[in-house]
């Protein structure tokens, strides 16, 4: 904390006092100016608030303490979030012809405390996971996402997930190319937000998993070449031939379903067969793996808010989430540059 002594002035002619640090700096009585709130919330949403004054004490000589620097982060955090929320669903590009999406959930560690815990409420608090749910967007031949995210239901998901596309740019004509893990949630927003428009294929390597581990059943001395061959024919548009090739060695009902790969795989196969056209997506040179999402995932969420020994009240973890997005979509300047406006 810097102590400033400063001479103050009436106006002539006025009783109003007259501060001339404060008002060539533009700071405020018990307040930060804004360059110090920016750099403070800069370091703030990548490192760990205790972190945080070292980096402010090594590049600019001040101190702050962690309390003052988690106030300042979170105030701008919740400001971005409203930002964010008001701009929803808003469409920014041009249209284009082509787009691919991609959504996934992470798992982010949530603390709650009981409010009306007497005493030390740490006393009664739970400890749980709740889902944030990613998306991106990008126009096909391009390597910029627009990201967008939320720790809400499955509907306000594919809000996101619509608000991610707009932004790219959409109209009637644009045709969407969705990819994800098979979750019924995913596949029921793109049919929801984009009826049409979209199609929606399941993460191949997410399918292959499922083979993998029906392989040693199915072929337990040349598992390698059978789930090569699987996947082969998948890429063919052949998944009925690969359920085939798992029927004969479905387990008996009486085995618990942990206990069943082959008859897992089966039934994974069997309820999206029409989420399955790989090979129109090879063939137009669009992605059948949704490894673009999950990679995001680390360095856009969990890259801040699954540090080691990081536990979040809700509210707090959707604004840092609100956040990592400003700044996954270089958004962060136009924030400030309202800011001082």
């Amino acid at each position: 904390m810097i102590t400033v002594l400063e001479q103050n002035y009436r106006l002539p002619d006025q009783r109003k006092e007259f501060r001339p640090f404060v008002f060539a700096t533009g700071i405020h009585n018990h307040s930060y100016s804004l360059p110090l709130e920016r750099r403070t919330a800069d370091f703030g949403a990548d490192s760990s608030f205790c972190r945080v004054n070292n980096k402010l004490k090594e590049h600019y000589g001040i101190t702050l303490s962690e309390s003052s620097i988690r106030l300042i982060t979170l105030k701008h955090a919740e400001n971005i979030r409203s930002v964010q929320e008001s701009e929803l669903g808003t469409i920014e590009g041009l249209p284009k012809k082509c787009i691919i999406s991609e959504t996934d959930g992470s798992m982010i560690p949530i603390v709650k405390t009981g409010d009306n815990a007497p005493g030390d409420k740490r006393k009664k608090k739970a400890l749980f996971y709740r889902e944030a749910r990613l998306s991106l967007a990008h126009e096909t031949g391009t390597v910029a996402p627009v990201f967008s995210a939320t720790l809400g239901n499955v509907i306000q998901a594919g809000h996101h997930l619509a608000h991610c596309v707009k932004r790219v740019g959409i109209n009637d004509n644009t045709k969407i190319h969705c990819v994800g893990d098979g979750a019924l949630w995913i596949s029921d927003q793109i049919e929801e937000q984009f009826g049409t428009n979209a199609t929606y294929l399941v993460d191949f390597y997410h399918v292959c998993e499922y083979l993998s581990a029906a392989s040693a059943t199915c072929s337990p001395k040349n598992e390698k070449i059978w789930i090569e061959t699987q996947k082969a024919r998948l890429k063919e548009n052949k998944a009925i031939k690969v359920c085939q090739e798992l029927y004969p060695f479905i387990e008996e009902t009486s085995i618990p379903d942990q206990e069943a790969p082959v008859r897992r795989a089966h039934r994974y196969l069997q309820n999206r067969m029409h989420q399955l056209d790989y090979k129109a997506a090879i063939e137009n040179d669009l992605p059948i793996g949704s490894g673009e999402i999950e990679s995001a995932h680390r360095y856009v969420i969990q890259k801040r808010l699954k540090i080691a020994g990081a536990w979040w009240l809700e509210d707090n973890a959707s604004k840092m989430l609100a956040l990592r997005v400003n700044r996954a979509n270089n958004d962060w300047d136009g924030y400030w540059r309202k800011s001082a406006a």
